[in-house]
């Protein structure tokens, strides 16, 4: 699925995507935690891509100063920045990052890979791991199954992943895992998981 395809129906479900989703007040504490523990307070930069409406990025800017936002959506950027003036937002596209190598102390990518097509993830993992500095920290969140399989999400076209085949992506892109969480079904809410990782420097790299 093109990032254009994407945009465009996030575009027209905009204002209802920030009513149900624009606040932490709807993220679960246990991953508010987990984003705290491997980004509040990392050195360097710290990008939240595919930052939606700007809510988790409003959150690590209040632990972490440099912190950016990026997003595909015109809609959810100027809505962003309206909230949280004090972070920064941009247009831009995590499929296409523009940071020089090793520039970069963290990524937060929650739910922002979910629309990929599993033929270009390994892509965008290993564009992560070339603009993260050695050590530099990765949180992924997504929808957990027992297979990778495309479902009728609300929005657009998205993709279950199993957590084991998230965490072996990761390694296979030089990205160690050190955290996951997951949980089941919730009401309305789909199977859910998180795996924070870490840039493997090069020695261990060449040791795995």
């Amino acid at each position: 699925m093109s990032t254009t395809s994407v945009r465009e129906a996030y575009s027209r479900l905009a204002d209802r995507y920030i009513d149900l989703f624009g606040s932490v007040d709807g993220v679960d504490p246990q991953d508010l935690a987990l984003i705290a523990r491997h980004l509040g307070r990392v050195p360097g930069p710290v990008l939240d891509l595919g930052c939606g409406p700007g809510h988790l990025t409003g959150f690590l800017r209040s632990m972490q100063p440099d912190v950016t936002g990026i997003d595909l959506v015109p809609e959810f950027v100027a809505h962003a920045r309206r909230h949280h003036p004090g972070a920064r937002f941009r247009l831009g596209s995590l499929t296409d990052l523009d940071h020089p190598d090793g520039s970069v102390g963290g990524i937060l990518a929650w739910y922002s890979l979910v629309h990929l097509p599993p033929a270009e993830f390994d892509g965008v993992l290993a564009g992560f791991r070339r603009v993260l500095a050695p050590g530099g920290a990765l949180v992924v969140g997504f929808f957990d199954g027992d297979d990778c399989e495309p479902f009728a999400h609300k929005v657009t076209t998205a993709h279950r992943w199993p957590v084991d085949e998230v965490a072996r992506r990761l390694a296979r892109a030089g990205l160690a895992e050190v955290e996951r969480l997951r949980r089941g079904q919730e009401g309305e809410r789909r199977p859910h998981g998180v795996v924070a990782a870490r840039a493997v420097r090069p020695a261990l790299l060449a040791r795995a």
